[in-house]
């Protein structure tokens, strides 16, 4: 099963993944129309200024929002997740819901995620899964290979502050946009349904929703695999954990309260 993919997802560090959730697209709208009304202590508004074409964020809401909390357990995603990896077993992470309005001129800015996370492993995968049809130009897009090059880029906020890791080798990112030409960029056109799976080191970024019809519902699934510890990045991270710190050490087991094991 997903064996094709799963090669895919090896080589290119992202795959898409075409129909498999268009059952449970109802569920996770709920779940973001839940979210929006009742945000969570990390949510974000990019766009404060704004009425129109607005962009807001917010995760680490699975286990109090019903619909999340069912989509994790109920839904195939886990199995799916598993067999993409390779791994044998696969636990939640958390989720990410990303919001862009009608016409949202925000870009989000080329970035990889393992450098935000407070957690390493090798097997890593976001399940990103769109609620509107989307254009391939205003699709997500991603840089492919990415999760092979052994590095990771300073961490940087969608309102442009870097992160401080103390101690850390991270590198600043290349000027992918001045250089598209250099890069095997990877984007697809998108139903409701459909999904794409991307390693935690895969380079990826998006332009603004240039739909004058839909906004650009999303909602990020991230996954781990066998091998998952803690990670003290040596400053902030996103998602934050900040009582972590309080009882945990870089290579300590992540706890299962919190990072249930689904499959």
């Amino acid at each position: 099963m997903l064996k094709n993919e799963h090669e895919l997802f090896e080589r290119d560090g992202v795959v898409i993944i075409r129909g498999l959730f268009k059952d449970w697209i109802p569920l996770l709208e709920t779940g973001v129309k839940e979210n929006e009304q009742n945000p969570g202590q990390w949510f974000r508004d990019y766009t404060p200024a704004q009425t129109e074409g607005k962009f807001w964020a917010d995760y680490c809401n699975w286990q109090r929002i019903h619909a999340f909390n069912t989509f994790v357990k109920d839904s195939p995603a886990a199995e799916i997740v598993k067999a993409i990896m390779g791994s044998q077993s696969v636990r939640m992470f958390h989720e990410h819901v990303l919001f862009k309005g009608v016409g949202s001129a925000k870009v989000t800015p080329w970035h990889h995620d393992a450098p935000y996370y407070p957690v390493d492993a090798k097997q890593t995968l976001s399940l990103w899964i769109p609620l509107d049809p989307i254009s391939r130009e205003s699709a997500i897009e991603f840089i492919a290979g990415s999760h092979l090059w052994g590095k990771h880029f300073k961490p940087q906020s969608f309102n442009g502050e870097y992160y401080n890791h103390a101690g850390s080798k991270q590198e600043m990112l290349p000027d992918i946009d001045n250089h598209r030409e250099d890069y095997n960029i990877l984007g697809w056109a998108l139903e409701p349904g459909d999904a794409i799976a991307f390693n935690y080191l895969t380079i990826h970024g998006a332009p603004g929703n240039l739909s004058k019809e839909h906004s650009r519902r999303a909602v990020s699934f991230r996954w781990l695999g066998d091998d998952a510890v803690y990670m003290n990045r040596g400053g902030k991270t996103s998602p934050q954990y900040p009582h972590l710190i309080n009882f945990l050490t870089t290579g300590d087991p992540l706890p299962e309260d919190e990072f249930p094991f689904v499959a």
